[in-house]
């Protein structure tokens, strides 16, 4: 997972709008704040390998799986040749602030191997930070909504799935953010091979 380097901010919108001077504010005591997690995969076995990015975010203090997208195969962007991603998108419920559950999110990705060679290249495993509630954060380590996300149809079609009410802090919902990239093509689903912690049956990558 990349340091989502900081771009201009938006201008403000709703609720949660306003520019975190830094990403440690806990949610309100008593409350779990949502966050929606993109996870990617192009190497090894990549539904055994998302699988066990759910399993190991479960686990993490703090952190509780409540929801996971259908798998979506999608053709990489940028960087060399490769092959392949499949992709989908986690929501969690968070008593994380945003830079903690950043730290959880490279921590997953250092347990299952990842290692940052080229920017762009092939890995075992991505997570990055969509969208936590409606708040914009801007730090040097962190910036959401993730600065790529309205351009980015192999996240924000998972992302629609399982936060179909969802919107950036300007106001923009996911569902505009699609359409204006339409016609979508490079993103096909394969299936709900990956489950909620508790919930996994077998896995078996999709044939090409």
């Amino acid at each position: 997972m990349t340091a989502q380097g900081p771009t201009p901010p938006p201008a403000e919108g709703r609720r949660g709008s306003a520019r975190e001077v830094g990403a440690a504010v806990l949610p309100p005591r008593g409350r779990e704040a949502f966050a929606f997690l993109g996870l990617g995969s192009n190497v090894g076995d990549r539904l055994e390998t998302l699988q066990s990015a759910v399993d190991l975010l479960e686990n993490r203090p703090g952190i509780r799986v409540d929801a996971v997208s259908s798998v979506y195969e999608t053709a990489p962007v940028g960087g060399p040749e490769q092959g392949p991603f499949l992709n989908l998108v986690v929501r969690v419920a968070t008593r994380r602030s945003p830079q903690r559950l950043l730290a959880a999110c490279q921590a997953v990705e250092q347990a299952l191997g990842r290692v940052r060679v080229e920017r762009w290249g092939p890995r075992t495993i991505d997570v990055d930070i969509l969208l936590y509630e409606r708040r914009r954060v801007l730090t040097r380590q962190l910036e959401v909504p993730h600065p790529r996300l309205p351009e980015r149809p192999f996240a924000l079609v998972p992302l629609l799935e399982v936060g179909h009410a969802e919107a950036l802090p300007d106001g923009r919902t996911i569902a505009s953010l699609l359409a204006a990239l339409a016609p979508i093509d490079g993103v096909t689903m394969v299936g709900a091979q990956v489950r909620p912690p508790g919930e996994a049956g077998p896995s078996r990558e999709p044939s090409t």
